[in-house]
């Protein structure tokens, strides 16, 4: 289990939480160069009570940035390669029976931690991807007919590789719909990459802990009272309703697509310092949030790579819905 400290209560002010939440993002920024709205928006994603999925080619710093955003919050930290033949125990643990004791133990798996990476998740068959959805979903896994809760803080970061399908399996609609956020690294600017060259120690090393883990959970409880008008809702909720009956997508964004929308939205504004939301959080997360979550008409995606049309589809959407003054 994490071992827990002793801090003092978190700070009301905005101002004060943003000043910690950007010592967070500074030190997240050793890592990973030149890509501060990946940094923010990986921020978000935790403060949300989110996992998180980041689908790039290799080598553009996926399980580099999955390791930082661990590091940086002092907690428990595993990374499991996923891999065809890896068995959901692998993922959850396993019973077995004790000769000494001549009863049945539980050992548990890799899942109890605060952060687990979830490398190259689509090489791992449905069975056990399957396993992690109860513990997505509901942050506890049942084994033999017994609930195990998790610890907490706990949050996924899966990563994947778009490009490469060959012995893949995609994630199906409901794996996706439990990842609160999908991010894109993108390759460095020429500036960074220079950075990175002249760096020969691993990028991850030089992240440094801000936070405890509590600090996380308690920060987690102040995104919840950030105040969203009724006004920036119907917004959040005329983007999702016309996701369901776009002619080009098959699946709309699902209600907990739209919570998701409004957790999201809340932590945006509060990693910049404001206690409530604006329109421009709404428009700022609608694609990370929502795009993975909808299915691209087989229509449209036989002429068309269905996460890009997807994207395009969001970004057609958040022009023609009038935006609140």
């Amino acid at each position: 289990m994490i071992q827990r400290d002793t801090v003092d209560d978190p700070p009301a002010s905005p101002s004060t939480v943003r000043h910690t939440l950007s010592e967070l993002e500074e030190s997240l920024g050793l890592a990973i160069r030149g890509k501060a709205e990946v940094l923010r928006l990986a921020v978000v994603c935790a403060l949300s009570r989110g996992h998180l999925l980041i689908e790039d080619v290799p080598g553009v710093g996926k399980t580099t940035l999955a390791q930082a955003l661990a590091r940086v919050v002092r907690s428990n930290f595993h990374r499991l390669q996923f891999t065809s033949d890896m068995l959901p125990s692998d993922v959850l643990g396993v019973t077995i029976y004790n000769n000494q004791t001549q009863a049945f133990e539980f050992k548990p798996g890799p899942i109890f931690t605060n952060f687990l990476l979830a490398d190259e998740i689509n090489r791992a068959t449905p069975k056990t991807q399957s396993a992690l959805l109860e513990a997505m979903n509901e942050r506890q896994i049942t084994i033999d007919g017994r609930s195990w809760p998790l610890e907490q803080p706990f949050m996924v970061i899966a990563t994947q590789n778009p490009v490469e399908h060959h012995g893949t399996y995609p994630l199906p609609e409901s794996q996706l719909d439990r990842f609160l956020m999908r991010i894109r690294i993108g390759y460095p600017d020429a500036r960074a990459e220079r950075e990175i060259l002249r760096n020969s120690e691993p990028q991850s090393a030089a992240v440094r802990a801000v936070i405890s883990g509590d600090e996380l959970i308690r920060m987690q409880g102040l995104v919840a009272k950030v105040e969203v008008d009724p006004a920036v809702v119907d917004y959040m909720l005329a983007i999702v309703e016309r996701t369901r009956g776009h002619e080009s997508l098959a699946l709309g964004v699902s209600p907990r697509g739209a919570q998701a929308l409004y957790r999201a939205s809340q932590a945006l504004a509060m990693v910049e310092g404001r206690d409530y939301v604006i329109p421009d959080d709404v428009k700022r997360l609608a694609i990370p949030v929502c795009a993975h979550r909808v299915v691209v008409s087989s229509r449209v995606a036989l002429a068309n790579r269905s996460s890009e049309w997807a994207e395009r589809v969001l970004q057609e959407i958040l022009t023609l819905v009038d935006v609140p003054l």
